[in-house]
């Protein structure tokens, strides 16, 4: 087997483990570096799919026995029926809109310099929440289990808006949960259990799509890609959990802008 397509899984894998659950965009991230690797193709997206399944499986790990309590109390324990019920709710939006107008999204947003100016413009939309967040005082919901369907809408109709590429799937649905009312720590954490179900759902349906396109010669980037992905957000999932508890989300966004300015420059 040939050295370069396993390190360019281990280069895509490690983007996509320390990217997914940061408010930076993976999907944007994964876009450029498979751009500069040259791996930016029908096959490189699949590989995509793969990888981000790693991602998600980190979450479940780490969240394990949370998601645990959640399927043992469905049947009699309202409070973890409430905790289902708002993952649904917020899972739908996102599943229709994207069924809608995802071969259009991937048609004329799927570049780097869309990608680009979706990172700055999120930037942007992190520093107002933000200040927005500073000046109202102590948030309305400071646990997942407080959270009521309405919360859950709202937080899901803006997870529509990650559906543009370099928007970040977290930063949509966390920056939408601060505004809403969540505590930061909520919002995050609850961003983190909205990704199983929506990221589940999405690499179901293109991995059916693509599955033509799978071969045994792939097996072995493939599984070093997901191995990869899945430590590094392990690592990541329980590192912005730390952040959060101390810090605002304004480092983020200065990198987005030094990222989004410097992919404009390079394809001006």
């Amino acid at each position: 087997m040939q050295l370069h397509p396993l390190l360019d899984a281990l280069i895509l894998g490690v983007v996509e483990g320390l990217t997914e659950f940061l408010p930076i965009s993976s999907t944007g991230h994964l876009i450029l570096v498979s751009d500069l690797l040259g791996t930016n193709d029908e096959k490189g997206k699949v590989f995509d799919i793969v990888i981000q399944l790693g991602a998600i499986l980190a979450v479940c790990w780490e969240y394990r026995a949370r998601f645990a309590r959640a399927f043992s109390g469905l049947a009699t324990d309202r409070v973890q029926q409430r905790f289902a019920a708002n993952l649904l709710v917020a899972f739908l939006p996102a599943a229709v809109v994207g069924l809608a107008l995802q071969s259009r999204i991937k048609e004329y947003l799927f570049n780097p310099v869309s990608v680009a100016v979706a990172l700055v413009l999120g930037a942007l939309a992190i520093f107002a929440i933000e200040r927005w967040y500073a000046r109202h005082g102590s948030p309305r919901v400071v646990s997942v289990d407080d959270m009521r369907w309405t919360d859950a809408l709202k937080v899901g109709l803006a997870q529509c808006l990650s559906l543009i590429p370099g928007t970040s799937r977290s930063g949509a649905t966390i920056m939408g949960g601060m505004l809403f009312g969540l505590s930061r720590q909520a919002a995050t954490e609850f961003s983190f259990f909205l990704a199983v179900p929506i990221m589940f759902a999405a690499s179901g349906y293109q991995l059916l799509k693509y599955r033509d396109l799978l071969s045994a010669a792939d097996l072995g980037p493939f599984a070093v890609g997901f191995a990869v992905s899945f430590f590094s957000a392990l690592v990541a999932v329980k590192a912005l959990i730390r952040y959060v508890a101390h810090h605002d989300f304004k480092a983020f966004a200065w990198y987005r802008i030094a990222l989004g300015v410097a992919v404009l420059w390079y394809f001006r």
